[in-house]
């Protein structure tokens, strides 16, 4: 019994140990920021930002960057960090992360990463493939495709070009379907022929923790967050921006519907409310992501409680 003991004890000092990273996922407006701030002011520690548009210091109102209060309760990592004109993507997160991950871990246990973008949170995760370089010009030429002619067309084009990754990907997933599609057509081969399908090792525990709503309630937050960006400038911001429309960084929800109304596609309204119908399809699609991962724990945004308490029996993590 004395022994049974004496190993409970040694496995709850080894768990104490490991560096871990905490990463709260979720869709956009559910209440990741506030999540991850309370959760570092607890376990006394810093944030990465996981949000594919939080890094460009240009745009701030369309991205729902965390305000300079909230910046100034928990120090943030890739907010405001890149530039639009910067080519940044999933692989050179993974790189940067990695490297800054490794800096911290120096000097805190535990880290705190939040994001919705479940490709840059994967290439932290698991590591991603080593693929081809993305090639932007063709990328928007299957967007612009995408949009005018629905999911349809890239399930059809990918199911042709590569029928073995047409049964393994979610063929509802316009973003996997679209990469593989890019991949396909810039080297001629089978995107399935790029991919190793291994996870990488970390030199650290990875936590998950997701955050998710009612579905309406989801839904009335996202309107109401869209209607208070537009009252704190969005369309000014957007103008502002409309001389390098063209750039990836800006072909987003929020600005692609803006840059349409001032080309006269549409009118103000139109344009507001199709933010709002793309930002809840996204949302949607952000549920369907994380939903895949098995491992994540699951919580309504104000049971911060309920999540240290997670954290602190089941993990070991320290305030």
């Amino acid at each position: 019994m004395v022994h049974g003991l004496w190993t409970i004890d040694l496995l709850n000092v080894l768990k104490e140990k490991i560096k871990k990273l905490i990463v709260v996922v979720g869709p956009t407006a559910v209440g990741k920021t506030r999540t991850a701030i309370e959760l570092a002011k607890h376990f006394k520690t810093e944030i990465l930002s996981a949000d594919s548009r939080q890094f460009f210091k240009e745009i701030s109102i369309g991205t729902a960057k965390p305000e300079d209060a909230e910046l100034a309760e928990a120090k943030h990592h890739f907010i405001n960090s890149h530039s639009i004109f910067d080519e940044i993507n999933a692989g050179r997160f993974e790189v940067e992360a990695l490297a800054l991950l490794e800096q911290l871990f120096q000097k805190y246990d535990t880290l705190i990463m939040v994001g919705g973008s479940g490709l840059y949170i994967n290439a932290l995760c698991d590591g991603l493939d080593d693929l081809p370089k993305a090639d932007e010009s063709l990328r928007q030429q299957i967007v612009e495709r995408y949009e005018n002619e629905g999911l349809s067309y890239l399930q059809q084009e990918v199911e042709r070009l590569d029928p073995e990754y047409f049964k393994q990907v979610d063929v509802n997933n316009p973003q996997r379907l679209m990469r593989a599609l890019e991949v396909c057509l810039m080297t001629g081969e089978p995107f399935s022929t790029f991919r190793t399908k291994e996870t990488k090792n970390r030199p650290f525990q990875i936590i998950k923790i997701g955050l998710n709503l009612p579905r309406e309630e989801l839904y009335q937050r996202i309107n109401h967050r869209v209607d208070l960006m537009v009252n704190a400038g969005l369309v000014e911001e957007v103008q502002s921006m409309e001389a390098s429309k063209h750039i990836y960084a800006l072909q987003t929800v929020g600005y692609t519907e803006l840059f349409d109304y001032f080309e006269g596609k549409h009118d103000l309204q139109k344009a507001i409310d199709l933010i709002k119908q793309n930002t809840r399809r996204f949302a949607k699609r952000q549920i369907t992501w994380f939903n895949r991962d098995k491992g994540t724990h699951w919580f309504q945004p104000e049971e911060v409680n309920a999540i240290i308490e997670l954290l602190q029996k089941e993990y070991g993590v320290k305030g």
